[in-house]
């Protein structure tokens, strides 16, 4: 990884030298598709490029992440948000008094390039923020495209707050680390989905009595399961029948291969790559449902690594997990 140094913006020459440096580096390897430590206001993020798959299925390899969940688009200003997703009235409203800042809003995709199938985990919306911090900031902004960014943490520990904790998490997987100093708030983004009604996703440093006095009045995310990912038993399921753990299809069916014995157009990976069967996913399981098959039959997937949380997705599509 490479060395990470103050990225402030203050301080003496030098200082902005070697911020200046440390940017390029960063936007350098995220073009290449790795991924960079990068502060936020809230916790620093693990940043990669959102239109990249293979560089999202990095993201969550890293993070050791037991399923697809949905990851939050950053955005340089609302130009750019709205590039990505459709605001309405109350999207509109809650940009204008809270961004750049600590609220991320869940809005129906305009762009589902700029934002890959994979970072949305193949849903039919998108998460997206605007960050405060002057790192994040000058990051995306002279990337020129979103960036997810989700805690720099391994999964099922404690978010980072600093660069030195950051490095220590994740900074195994991340080309560059840049070190803007200590999180500012140290708490997630709040989220609130915003489509037929609004519901609070996650509490936040942006409070509810603050968002309602501008938008009126939020649902809860537990009374309706489709504004929370991963509710679902049939978790964004193609329209097709999805059989697991299929070595041979039935005539009628479409085969989403795995390793070197299958065959057919959508093998998730022919040298059996769990990060390419992840990258690959959600965009095999859409084409072939569009042929309208008997079944979807899946080949199988192994466990460990990434295959943990791919094979949670199918199943969640085959319907088997509540």
């Amino acid at each position: 990884m490479g060395e990470h140094r103050s990225d402030s913006g203050e301080g003496d020459g030098a200082d902005r030298t070697r911020g200046a440096t440390q940017l390029a580096l960063a936007l350098a390897a995220l073009r290449a598709g790795g991924l960079v430590l990068m502060p936020t206001e809230t916790v620093y993020g693990l940043a990669a490029d959102a239109s990249d798959p293979l560089a999202v299925a990095r993201v969550y390899e890293a993070k050791g992440r037991p399923a697809f969940n949905p990851l939050i688009a950053h955005v340089s200003d609302l130009a750019m948000a709205r590039s990505v997703a459709r605001f309405d009235d109350r999207a509109e409203r809650l940009a204008a008094a809270f961004w750049p800042g600590p609220l991320t809003l869940v809005l129906p995709v305009s762009d589902g390039a700029a934002v890959c199938d994979l970072a949305r985990a193949g849903l039919e919306t998108v998460a997206v923020r605007v960050p405060r911090h002057p790192t994040a900031q000058r990051l995306v902004s002279a990337y020129g495209g979103p960036l997810v960014a989700p805690s720099a943490n391994r999964s099922g520990r404690p978010s980072p707050t600093t660069c030195a904790d950051a490095v220590e998490e994740t900074g195994e997987a991340a080309t560059v680390a840049l070190d803007g100093g200590s999180c500012t708030i140290g708490l997630e983004s709040t989220v609130v989905a915003l489509l037929d009604d609004a519901r609070l996703l996650r509490p936040g440093a942006i409070t509810r009595d603050q968002i309602e006095a501008i938008i009126g009045p939020l649902a809860e995310a537990g009374g309706d399961a489709k504004r929370s990912p991963g509710r679902l038993t049939r978790h964004y399921a193609p329209d097709a029948p999805v059989r697991l753990d299929v070595l041979q299809p039935v005539p009628g069916e479409a085969w989403l291969a795995f390793g070197s014995a299958g065959h057919g157009p959508w093998n998730l990976s022919p040298t059996g790559d769990l990060r390419e069967a992840a990258a690959n996913l959600f965009a095999y399981l859409r084409a072939a449902d569009r042929t309208n098959p008997l079944a979807i039959a899946i080949a199988p997937i192994p466990q460990e690594g990434l295959g943990e949380a791919i094979n949670d997705r199918l199943r969640r599509a085959a319907g088997f997990v509540g």
